[in-house]
Parts: structure tokens; sequence; C-alpha cells
């Protein structure tokens, strides 16, 4: 008896196979908001001499340019390539994208805890009113691009990041008007720090969270939701399945769980009835529409060494 393969959905750019293309039009829109946001609080900021504004135009910064990665990653795992060392295409330029911008996180959240430490040991005078103004602008334009990828956050890991990075933004917004009323108000001028500290420890563990889930992707680790054994055990009731090997399933970029399997058949069972049950079973019960599987007989001819990957 001889051995068959067989495989589910292929993985097509043009079909929008990853998750984070559907989404391109809003991030180029966050992209726009936050650059109107990081000129108004520059030029605010360097005219009025306000550091809350400065430092807060930083984080912007990092939101706007963390975004633009995660669109020329998109992009890149988009195009069609005809290089045949590309078997996969440019998919895990996304992972990448995402794992950096959870860098950028740390590195902005570290920096505002640093900056608070600083205006605690010596709290600046900030400018009440034009930092409010300017504030509030910030946060609208946050507000708008919060919404805009809420969405996208669910299913896609690069958008994910765009999300995590404007909502700390927003929150940097709402801490810098906090702090203007405070000042203008009561004239304390800790506000800004002790409010830097809440934000910084407000994003450090989501951009771990986001970091690891990045990291899980580049190990090949199965994905979150998926038991392994679960799905060992489901293609071994398969009838005429005598035993399953070499399984692999893995996450190729965010929103395309792929797998692999060799499944070992009892003597007289057809390949093709096996194959379209197994791949239904994937389908349908784990969401694994990109399986490649190989059929092959017990013993003989076709029989393959099992390699512990």
């Amino acid at each position: 008896m001889g051995h068959g393969h067989g495989h589910g959905h292929g993985i097509d750019a043009n079909s929008a196979a990853s998750a984070s293309g559907r989404h391109l039009g809003r991030l180029w829109i966050a992209v726009g908001l936050g650059a109107v946001t990081l000129v108004t609080q520059v030029v605010v900021g360097l005219y009025t001499s306000s550091l809350a504004l400065l430092s807060d135009s930083a984080h912007v910064f990092t939101d706007v340019f963390g975004i633009l990665m995660a669109i020329v990653a998109i992009k890149l795992a988009q195009r069609r390539t005809t290089r045949s060392d590309r078997t996969f295409g440019l998919y895990r330029a996304e992972v990448f994208a995402a794992l950096f911008n959870a860098l950028l996180l740390f590195g902005v959240a570290g920096w505002i805890l640093f900056e608070a430490a600083q205006r605690i040991s010596d709290p600046p005078q900030v400018p009440g009113v034009p930092v409010m103004i300017v504030a509030v602008l910030g946060l609208a334009m946050n507000v708008i691009a919060f919404v805009l990828l809420r969405s996208g956050a669910q299913e896609s890991l690069n958008v994910r990041g765009a999300y995590l990075e404007v909502m700390a933004d927003m929150l940097g917004s709402i801490g810098v008007l906090i702090s203007g009323l405070v000042t203008v108000v009561l004239g304390w001028r800790y506000a800004d720090p002790v409010i830097a500290v809440a934000i910084g420890l407000f994003v450090l563990p989501r951009a771990f969270s986001l970091g690891r889930h990045a990291v899980r992707i580049l190990l090949q680790h199965a994905p979150a939701g998926i038991d392994v054994t679960a799905v060992e055990k489901s293609l071994s009731g398969v009838d005429g399945v005598d035993e399953v090997h070499d399984l692999h399933i893995w996450t190729l970029t965010s929103g395309m769980e792929v797998a692999s399997a060799h499944l070992t058949i009892t003597p007289g069972a057809q390949s093709p009835s096996v194959l379209a049950t197994a791949q239904r079973i994937l389908g349908e019960d784990y969401g694994l529409e990109h399986a490649t599987l190989q059929v092959e007989p017990a013993d003989g001819e076709g029989r393959c060494r099992e390699m512990n990957w």
C-alpha cells in the first residue's frame, strides 16, 4: 500500500489570510491622528517650555513609529514573492514587528518611570491651561484611534501592538490633562509625576504579554488556545487510523495557525476517506484550516520513520 498526502486551504496573501491585513486602513488613520497629536505637542511644548507635553510627545512618537512599522510589516507579508526559497512568504515579518513594538512599550514605560522619579525629587512648574488644551486634543485623537483598532486587536497580534500603544498614549493624554487641571486648580506640582508612575505601571504588564505572545510564535509553540493532546486524540479516533505521529501545530502569523501530521492507517482503510475526515476535524473543531497530512501504511513500503523534533 502506498501513502498519500493531503492539505487544507493554502496560504494566499491576496485572500487576506493575514488577520492584520484587514485592518490596514484603520492603522493608516491611527498614524495620521498620531502625527497630528505629535506635531501639536512638540510645537506647544517648545513654545510654553512644558516638560510634560514634550515628554508625552516622545511617547506619541514611539506610537506613531511602532504603527508605521506594523504597516510596513503587513505590506511585506502581503507581497507575493517569486523566490523559491521563501516558501512561507514574509508573514513572520508581522511577528517581528509585534515583538519590536513590545520592546518599544517597555522602553517608553521605563522612560516614564525614570522621568517620574526625576519630577518627584524636583517637580517642574507645569503650564496648566495650554497643556490642558493640547491634552484634550490628543485625547480626542487617541480615542478615535482606540475605537478604530479595538476589534482588530482581538484577532491580530500586530494590530494588538498598535492598539496597546494607542491605549497607553490615551492614558498619557488623560494623565497630562489631570495634572494640568490639578496644577491650575490646586497648584500641586506633584500631580504629574504621580500620574506618570501609574501610567508606566499600567503599560508594563501589557507590553510583557504582547512580547511573550510574539516569542511563542517565533519559537513555534502551539497556539495557546489549542490542546495538542486533544488534537492527537481526535485524529486517532478517525475510522481507519491506527496511529498518529509527527504532529506539529504552530502559528505562522496572527490569525494563521497551521498543522502537519502523519497518520498510520489500518489495512484496508481508504486514504482519501481518512484524509477528508481528518481535515474536517482539524478545520471544524480546532480552526486549523491549513493542515498537511501524510497517510501511510502500518508497515511495508511507504512507512516513514518517525522523527522526534
